[in-house]
């Protein structure tokens, strides 16, 4: 029903809800939807290293990397982060990807995951890291 609201009768309903003593979801103020912990568990994030990196030719912001995660082939990951991110600089870092999406294509490139990075209003991408040394392959729960 709140969906079907205008955004200030929303924000209403959830100043109400507080003053009841009932507590808004963090989701419900910003609009963003929630997911269960079957949802999440569904995503395979993994932990990979970078073997390979470079521009994608005719795309500014694209990067076409191979990532080991420890299967017998690393995997090929195009990427939207070449503005903030020099190809040489990535081999042998390691990086969280998420396993299980769906092949697609891209500028003719086949990616097969994606690279996990915050994304910062106004700013270039910032990728997941590890303080300490993560096997590849590891992962993340």
């Amino acid at each position: 029903m709140i969906e079907k609201m205008k955004k200030g009768e929303a924000l209403e309903v959830t100043r109400q809800q507080g003053l009841m003593g009932v507590a808004p979801s963090p989701s419900a103020a910003d609009g963003s939807s929630q997911i269960s912990i079957d949802d999440f568990i569904k995503i395979d994030l993994r932990v990979g290293e970078v073997k390979t990196a470079s521009a994608v030719k005719g795309a500014d912001k694209l990067l076409h990397l191979t990532v080991d995660i420890g299967e017998p082939q690393p995997r090929s990951i195009v990427a939207g982060i070449a503005l903030a991110y020099k190809p040489e600089a990535l081999v042998g870092r390691k990086v969280v990807i998420v396993a299980n999406l769906a092949p697609r294509k891209l500028r003719g490139l086949e990616s097969q995951g994606m690279i996990v990075a915050a994304s910062l209003e106004g700013g270039n991408p910032v990728l997941a890291s590890f303080l300490e040394d993560v096997p590849i392959g590891a992962r993340l729960k």
